[in-house]
């Protein structure tokens, strides 16, 4: 074998894949490998998920470059004893003489031509783990050696290129590629939701392609397909197609090798419940302690099923379609392991934010943190599926998504805790009125009073019959259909509603209550929306007493009352008491809350508008510019606060004079502000007022 030249034809690698888009980096970087060996060994390991294109890959470079090499030949490389096979058939071709030889002869005598001879490549495709390929490679001193491989790690001194899914543009070019090939006056609008949907995948954009041009089935039908039948489909092969060659399959195998780590499918399982990205470990420990899951991550992670950073991980989404998929027939996706992992998702992510309050700034970034993992598992379950920590999930999600602005999901959230809730445990349970209550507050605050208040009053009767008039939580209802009626300017029935509140709390909990205080301060604020400062001011007053004593100086609640107080001072035209107060108040919450926080920026607002209304436009323009900046950044754009301060700071510039500034944002304003809230919500409906009036007659 050592003087045996290569045969001219000898040579074995697959077909062409009929269609290859992309790769450019990945294929440069196998080149410049090769071209800088200066005649020794070169391996190189091109690793990633199962399914991403590496075999194709391979084959595209030994095609490109065939005339390179003297010989070329292919191994089905997936145990060591098909490596042994690959380099026995080799023998074989390069000597013909040698097939009669028993098989370990000829794998020795196909070692010794690759050991003795310079120019050819052999590629090893599939390879499970470096420890198959290493007894070949510490005896091959020249030619080159491409290795295939899902393991991501363990590969030392080899050059690795690692692989990922192919980008939006080359994805969609594949899949119409294919089709057309077939198909050529295809109808493929929705491409682009189709091969985002895959995650970019190659083989699932390929499997999806051909049963597109197979059945004449265009994107949007094969997404409808994947929603209502994933097992199927992700399992489906056209005429022809390799049945081993399937999403499900791959995966299937991968898993298989991984049955030494038991815990590893457990976790994957767990995965497919969470958004793709940025999963926080913390979250997985509480499913499975250490160093269990330190070791499942890094299994998952070297045959690339994961990706790991120090404390997050990251999974394709395809990968967790199919994970969380049942499939009786297969032992790693059992329906009852998957609605198990589903539930215990939910547990998790509920448990996380349970002692959290929404309303508080500092405890922002761990509600930041759960809710794409939250919106993932509420988009991948149905009602009829919820727990009791599921519905808690969707009411702590509500209430936060609801403070930043997002009122339209939080709703949609709270409908569902509320039908949830009532299939569990009933209509007259608490958790069932609470998140009624939750959700008609939610239907205020979107300006649809035409829901709020009919459920509102339907709460209060439900609470009465179920709790008694008496019971702190049915004295919290008739106080919010007090405000909501309130704001829908029905002072009529807000300001006696308000007084009974009032005195009813005053009886059952003490003059003293925060309860009893927030009901005086909503009575006095009522009787200034009426214009009864007679009566407001005086009531702000006691309050504001009430509060200082009682909670203390910095306390929010006594921080609000001071604030409200201002506010009235100003609606009664004493500015010289109003700013005074607005200033001490901004300056207090500034060092009590920071300036960061939703209360501190109201006080901003309020007191760029104090100075609007007594006409020093050169201190309000800037303050107001100021205060739209920080909620642009801390709130975002399209929170009602924010679109508030915008109208606030067109008011300005009109108040200015400066109506080419003034109308322009008051246009862009409106127009957001009917896209965020609706047409008919009350702030829309303030800024089209504002917009008309600063328009020239």
């Amino acid at each position: 074998m050592e003087t045996l030249p290569a045969v001219p034809g000898v040579g074995r690698v697959p077909a062409e894949p009929g269609v290859f888009v992309g790769r450019t980096r990945e294929l440069a970087r196998l080149e410049s490998v090769v071209a800088r060996s200066g005649g020794r060994a070169v391996v190189v390991a091109v690793h990633g998920l199962g399914g991403i294109g590496k075999s194709t890959l391979a084959a595209r470079f030994a095609e490109l470059h065939i005339n390179r090499f003297s010989v070329v030949w292919w191994v089905t490389a997936d145990s060591p004893a098909a490596i042994e096979t690959g380099l026995a058939e080799l023998a074989a071709a390069l000597a013909p003489e040698t097939a009669t030889l028993p098989a370990e002869q000829r794998v020795e005598l196909g070692v010794q031509w690759l050991a003795t001879h310079e120019d050819w490549l052999l590629l090893l495709d599939n390879v499970t783990s470096p420890q198959d390929a290493a007894a070949l490679l510490s005896r091959v001193r020249t030619g080159t050696v491409v290795i295939t491989s899902r393991q991501r790690s363990g590969w030392r001194t080899v050059k690795t290129v690692p692989l990922d899914v192919l980008t939006a543009d080359e994805a969609v070019q594949l899949l119409i590629r294919i089709v057309r090939s077939e198909w050529p006056d295809a109808d493929l609008a929705g491409a682009d939701r189709l091969c985002r949907e895959l995650g970019w995948l190659p083989l699932a954009v390929e499997q999806a392609a051909a049963y597109l041009a197979q059945t004449r089935t265009n994107p949007t039908t094969y997404l409808d397909l994947l929603a209502r039948f994933p097992a199927r489909m992700f399992t489906t092969t056209t005429e022809g197609g390799d049945a081993q060659r399937t999403m499900a399959r791959i995966w299937h195998l991968t898993l298989d090798r991984l049955a030494d780590t038991p815990a590893a499918g457990r976790v994957l399982r767990q995965l497919a419940w969470f958004a793709p990205d940025s999963i926080p470990r913390d979250l997985l420990a509480r499913e499975l302690g250490e160093p269990q899951l330190s070791e499942a991550l890094g299994r998952l992670a070297a045959y690339s099923m994961v990706t790991l950073t120090g404390n997050t991980v990251a999974v394709h989404r395809l990968v967790q379609a199919v994970t969380r998929t049942p499939d009786p027939t297969d032992p790693h996706r059992q329906p009852a392991d998957i609605a198990t992992a589903r539930d215990n998702t939910a547990t998790f992510l509920e448990a996380a934010l349970s002692d959290l309050d929404p309303d508080t700034p500092a405890d922002w970034f761990a509600y930041r943190l759960v809710l794409p993992h939250g919106r993932a598992l509420l988009e991948h379950t149905t009602p009829d599926t919820d727990t009791t920590q599921t519905s808690r999930l969707l009411n702590s999600l509500g209430l936060y998504l609801s403070g930043q602005g997002d009122v339209g999901t939080a709703i949609g959230y709270f409908i569902r805790a509320c039908d949830s809730f009532q299939r569990l445990y009933g209509p007259d349970h608490t958790n069932t009125l609470t998140s009624r209550n939750n959700l008609a507050t939610a239907y205020r605050e979107a300006g649809d009073q035409e829901r709020a208040i009919p459920l509102f009053e339907a709460t209060l009767a439900d609470y009465e019959r179920v709790l008694g008039p008496d019971h702190p939580n049915t004295l919290t209802l008739r106080n919010n259909l007090a405000y909501v009626y309130q704001a829908s300017g029905d002072q009529e029935r807000a300001i006696p509603l308000h007084e009974a509140t009032l005195a009813d709390r005053e009886r059952v909990l003490g003059p003293d209550h925060p309860n009893t205080l927030i009901s005086r301060n909503n009575l006095a604020y009522a009787y200034q929306m009426a214009g009864d400062m007679e009566r407001a001011i005086p009531l702000h007053e006691a309050t504001l007493a009430d509060r200082n004593r009682v909670l203390g100086p910095d306390h929010p609640d006594t921080l609000i009352s001071r604030s409200n107080l201002a506010g009235a001072y100003e609606s009664a035209g004493d500015m010289e008491r109003a700013i005074p107060l607005h200033e001490a108040t901004l300056a207090d919450r500034n060092r009590v809350l920071g300036p960061d926080h939703p209360d501190t920026l109201t006080s901003r607002n309020n007191l760029a508008y104090a100075y609007q209304m007594a006409g020093d436009t050169e201190r309000a323009i800037p303050l107001h510019e100021a205060t739209l900046a920080d909620r642009n950044r801390v709130l975002g754009a399209d929170h009602p606060d924010t679109l508030g301060s915008r109208n606030n700071l067109a008011g300005a510039y009109e108040s200015a004079g400066d109506l080419e500034r003034a109308i322009p944002l008051f246009e862009a304003t409106l127009a957001d502000s009917e896209r965020v809230l609706a047409p008919d919500h009350p702030l829309t409906r303030t800024i089209r007022s504002n917009l008309d009036r600063a328009r020239p007659s």
